[in-house]
């Protein structure tokens, strides 16, 4: 027989057992036992085994998830104002006057080597991985981190090589002037001393890709984003000039930047991993198109 101690004790378990959710079922089942002939050992078991990890599974919902406590989501102060100034900076809104510039893709044009969107893509992607895009990756890495570490001497001796490095007179005019724009404007918005103490030992002209690494070093930007942004603010705007050129309509504008996607994620990559004796490029019908555009008797662009 149940003693009326057991009895008290199987109804205190199954009110429990209740109002931790248990099933139906389970409740059934265990007002059934209570009356069968079996021994108050058993009954106790039975409850405890079935009722225990309901229990513990619904007071305390913190054992699915772990002990530890989410961490806040977002970017901290520094890394939004980076990614502020680099969207700024390297934005087509960004007054460098590179919208003026076409790279030689005007003549590439006219001579019939682009004439779509399918023939303007493999044209830009030789360009960023071979040549200007590859170059001026270089470029930009050194001369981030020659002005990070405080190495006047050596940005200096960048900046007169980058110079030097271009392959054409147009784009020349093209680099320095937007290098030139883009320090002015630069510390006339964002004012910085340490600035000025990396552009003092710089004696020549500071193209646009020696001028980017310059600036964002200044402040304190990462390297890798600096690169993958300015490589990305290039391609956009060869296809801009190509879109005024061809020409090409948004969308396919658009396809082709979004298939140069990769082109520029490996040539960050090998920019940052490269020296300046990696430094060569084998885009000869490009830099070619570059010197003819200078006699070109039509032009909508100043490269």
């Amino acid at each position: 027989m149940i003693t009326p101690m057991a009895i008290r004790m199987i109804m205190v378990i199954i009110t429990i057992t209740i109002t931790t959710s248990v099933t139906t079922r389970t409740t059934t089942a265990i007002i059934t036992t209570t009356t069968s002939t079996i021994t108050t050992t058993s009954i106790a078991a039975t409850i405890i085994t079935t009722g225990i990890p309901m229990l513990m599974k619904t007071s305390n919902p913190d054992a699915q998830q772990g002990s530890e406590t989410p961490r806040p989501a977002g970017m901290s102060d520094s890394e939004a104002a980076s990614l502020y100034r680099l969207m700024t900076w390297l934005s087509p809104s960004f007054p460098v006057g590179a919208f003026s510039y076409s790279s030689g893709l005007e003549w590439a044009v006219e001579a019939g080597d682009i004439v779509d969107a399918a023939s303007l893509r493999p044209w830009l992607a030789s360009m960023l991985a071979d040549g200007a895009g590859l170059c001026d990756g270089i470029f930009l890495a050194h001369a981030h981190r020659a002005a990070s570490s405080g190495d006047g001497a050596g940005l200096a001796r960048i900046a007169e090589l980058a110079s030097a490095f271009v392959t054409s007179r147009e784009r020349h005019l093209e680099t320095t002037a937007q290098g030139r724009a883009f320090i002015e404007i630069a510390r006339a918005a964002w004012s910085s001393e340490r600035l000025g103490r990396l552009i003092a030992p710089c004696e020549t002209t500071i193209v646009y890709p020696v001028a980017v690494g310059l600036v964002s070093a200044a402040h304190d930007i990462p390297l890798a984003p600096t690169v993958h942004a300015f490589l990305h603010a290039v391609a956009s705007n060869w296809i801009s000039a190509a879109a005024r050129l061809v020409p090409l309509g948004q969308t396919d504008s658009q396809r082709v930047l979004a298939e140069l996607e990769e082109v520029v994620s490996v040539t960050a990559k090998r920019s940052m991993a490269a020296s300046l004796d990696d430094l060569g490029s084998t885009t000869f019908r490009a830099d070619i198109a570059s010197m003819r555009h200078e006699t070109q008797y039509t032009r909508l662009f100043r490269s």
